[in-house]
């Protein structure tokens, strides 16, 4: 083989000290980019919050604004006369329509007679058919019963007499025409007091006022806001900021939308341009430099090496790097002769991201150096350790005796990482798992790197922290998981495999049921019924989990729709999080079904936390600002920080069934649910225990605070139709009946 020819100087130069002074200017340029771009986010972020405040303020002052507006002409004694003593159209017409319209901006106006009907009915300024107001009697319903009820109370005999400011009325949002507005309703009284009504004949005026463009265009006059507006979907536009209008009875009406005042970029725009002469002024002192160390030989030489030892080995570490892995791999596999074998162990560092967000990028680099120097110390020099990036190593270990010996080693090396590191800022304790594959010479290097990657997916997936040797039915669980992911594709487009049960929620004394959590089951019509452990999984990684999930979501909402008291609870994955337009199809489905939010309560795990998407972030913001309550599932499994709890506000933490059936006899299992609960009350966050099984548990846990439990005790997940009849009250004794069973 022809050898290659030596580099040139100028090559050598670049390599060694040219590129490096280069990605330093680059790597500086964008520290300082990015914390002007921190910066100015943070003061952007601010601002939108002053904004939101704003925004609430302003519907406020309106939903307390319109009927003040109708005092104007329903405290008038000409109005009891013009329309209770002999209703002249014409009158009504220009001084309680026109009026309202020309000089408030109302859009459309009613007069009812005592027995609710429309007598009068004007819409745009003009003269209307009383069929507008039939239309529309579902949204104008509830306001007048709350209206009647309060004048059958008393409150406008206290407001004639004096001891009452503010005149009885009733005031919401709602949907009138299919579109959003602010409905208000007056009764018509004497301003004399001159005028006796006997208490229920009252004509009630009712003044309608549309959340449209004209009134967005009339807010932002007033207060202020840019390019505003009304939608009852969320803007796809990045630079339009939101804030969900509720009804008072909690239910999603609309969204008003605004231009966000950005004084963080507007900064940025005035900064750019003398940041970027400062870069310029500084990549010319540093070429500059650079000329002059062109001029030293022996510094060019020192230079070159060093590249050489960069490119084949991880700076971190100095161990081999996955290049040169592969080439000592290819080697082995060329040089075996017949009989040989060698073995190749993948390793992972467990928990070590764990490290790395709570200590920082530097504990977690001194982490890596010292695990590195750990290992190569166990290793026979003939071996060859190499970092392939991250957490993960590699070895190739020449097989001189029987298998067992290349698993007796993965066992030392498990055993060495399982022990504390002492690095600067504490001691940590993280571990390790191994994947290993024996091979011989008739193998190849793709095979053997994938033989021994589904190896270590068997140690992590059997519990971490242990070596696994590959066997070739690890290729068949493959195989498994592929079939599955084709017969849940097959599942999700044909209706009857994929249900949705539910397992009943209780208050802590387990008599009360307040709710359920919505669980996938799957019932394959040729392999019976299929665990959700085993289809869930794969659904998140194949992409089919946002069709499951958006499933099981929708049959919830429908089931929350009818039982507006019951708390419904949906598991949600990360993956659907990510999604953009995830937020949109939550918000259209409680729309369709309309199930209130407050009744909503969306089950995450920590490791979405953990992730800290900003899109994730935003997305859970927007949930809980419009009354869904958010639950973190499995507490306890995971890294269960405080910081996270403080970070991501959440409502309510779920113990895990692991901790609770330990539960009464093992201390340690008492001694963490306690603490969970006692971290739990102190930020105001509710407890739910899931794996309630025995009667002793449930009384451990209500002693210990928590506020619901879910188990077999009380119920396994159970078909709509017998969830509903518990909610009904159907099955009083439900708890009574199951609970003798489960204690035998």
């Amino acid at each position: 083989m022809a050898q290659p020819r030596p580099p040139s100087k100028t090559w050598r130069f670049s390599t060694s000290i040219f590129a490096p002074v280069i990605v330093s200017l680059v790597a500086t340029a964008i520290g300082v980019v990015a914390f002007v771009l921190w910066s100015t986010a943070n003061i952007d972020q601010r601002s939108l919050q002053r904004e939101t405040q704003s925004v609430e303020y302003a519907i406020g002052e309106i939903l307390a604004g319109v009927p003040r507006e109708q005092e104007s002409v329903t405290v008038w004694d000409d109005a009891i006369i013009q329309t209770k003593f002999g209703f002249n159209q014409n009158w009504v017409h220009v001084n309680l329509g026109l009026w309202m319209h020309d000089f408030f901006g109302h859009d459309r106006t009613f007069v009812l007679d005592p027995s609710n009907t429309p007598v009068y009915a004007m819409d745009g300024g003009k003269l209307a058919d009383t069929e507008l107001f039939t239309a529309d009697a579902a949204a104008f319903e509830p306001l007048i019963a709350e209206l009647r009820g309060k004048i059958a109370a008393g409150l406008l005999d206290n407001y004639n007499a004096g001891t009452a400011v503010e005149l009885a009325h009733a005031v919401d949002v709602t949907t009138v025409s299919g579109h959003p507005a602010i409905v208000s309703i007056a009764p018509i009284i004497s301003d004399s007091s001159d005028i006796f009504q006997v208490q229920g004949t009252e004509f009630l005026h009712i003044s309608v006022v549309f959340l449209n463009q004209a009134f967005a265009q009339k807010l932002a006059r007033t207060y202020h806001f840019e390019a505003s507006g009304f939608s009852t979907n969320q803007p796809s536009d990045g630079a339009q900021a939101v804030y969900p209008i509720l009804s008072k009875s909690g239910r999603f009406v609309t969204f008003f939308e605004w231009r966000q005042d950005r004084p963080g970029a507007r900064m940025l725009s005035q900064t750019a341009p003398v940041l970027a002469g400062a870069f310029l002024v500084a990549g010319v002192l540093v070429f500059l430099l650079l000329d002059q160390l062109w001029r030293s030989t022996q510094a060019l030489e020192t230079g070159h090496r060093r590249a050489q030892h960069q490119a084949t080995h991880d700076s971190l570490t100095g161990l081999p790097n996955r290049t040169l892995f592969e080439d000592r791999l290819d080697e082995v596999l060329a040089e075996r002769t017949a009989g040989e074998r060698t073995a190749v162990m993948m390793l992972d560092l467990d928990r070590f991201k764990q490290v790395n967000d709570t200590l920082g990028h530097a504990a977690g680099d001194e982490l890596i150096r010292a695990a590195a120097e750990r290992l190569r110390q166990l290793l026979p020099p003939e071996d060859t350790i190499a970092r392939l990036g991250g957490d993960e190593f590699g070895v190739i270990h020449p097989l001189i005796g029987p298998e067992g010996d290349a698993m007796v080693l993965a066992g030392r090396l498990v055993a060495a990482l399982a022990r504390p590191f002492e690095i600067s800022v504490s001691e940590t304790h993280i571990g390790g798992s191994i994947g290993v594959v024996i091979f011989d010479s008739t193998s190849t290097r793709g095979t053997v790197a994938r033989n021994a990657d589904i190896a270590l997916y068997e140690a992590k997936s059997a519990g971490r922290n242990r070596a696994v040797l590959f066997e070739e039915r690890m290729n068949e669980v493959l195989q498994l998981r592929r079939t599955i992911e084709m017969e849940l594709r097959e599942a999700l487009r044909r209706p009857g495999q994929i249900t949705v049960q539910f397992q009943p929620l209780y208050n802590a004394c387990g008599k009360s049921i307040i709710g359920a959590e919505a669980l996938a089951r799957w019932e394959h019509p040729k392999f019976g019924s299929i665990s959700p452990a085993k289809f869930i999984p794969v659904a998140e990684s194949s992409g089919l989990i946002e069709n499951l999930g958006e499933y099981v979501l929708r049959r919830a909402c429908e089931l929350g729709a009818r039982w507006p008291d019951r708390t419904i609870a949906v598991n949600i994955s990360p993956v659907q999080l990510r999604n953009p337009g995830f937020s949109r199809l939550l918000f259209d489905i409680l729309k369709q079904t309309g199930m209130l939010p407050s009744c909503l309560e969306l089950e995450i795990t920590e490791n979405i936390l953990i992730d800290d998407e900003s899109q994730i972030s935003d997305t859970l913001r927007t949930f809980r600002a419009a009354g869904i309550r958010i639950a973190l599932d499995d507490f306890g499994t995971g890294y269960s920080s405080l910081n996270y709890l403080k970070r991501y506000a959440v409502d309510r933490i779920k113990v895990d069934r692991s901790f609770v059936q330990q539960l009464p006899d093992d201390a340690v299992s008492y001694a963490i649910v306690q603490a969970m609960v006692m971290l739990a009350k102190a930020m105001g966050i509710s407890v739910t225990a899931e794996g309630v099984e025995l009667e002793s548990q449930r009384r451990v846990l209500e002693k210990l605070g928590c506020d619901v439990l879910q188990g077999f005790l009380f119920s396994p997940a159970i078909v709509e139709f017998k969830l509903e009849a518990l909610f009904r009250g159907d099955n009083v004794d439900h708890y009574q009946q199951i609970q003798p069973r489960l204690s035998a």
